[in-house]
């Protein structure tokens, strides 16, 4: 049980960073182009929907095994 919680710790970790870096490259991307603000942050938005999901999946997936 303890190797399920690294396990899962280390998902949630591992989104975070990756959900962080997403958002700090959109806000230098909205900085630099502000008028494309909608498309960037609707890819932002998809992209860490999609990160979160695969940390879902990481979680649960090491809380079973």
């Amino acid at each position: 049980m303890v190797l399920a919680g690294i396990g899962a710790g280390l998902a949630v970790i591992g989104a975070g960073l990756g959900i962080g870096k997403i958002g700090g490259s959109a806000m230098d991307a909205i900085a630099r182009q502000p008028e494309a603000a909608g498309k960037i942050q609707t890819a932002m938005i998809i992209a860490a929907a999609l990160i979160e999901g695969v940390a879902l999946f990481a979680v649960v997936v090491a809380l079973i095994a």
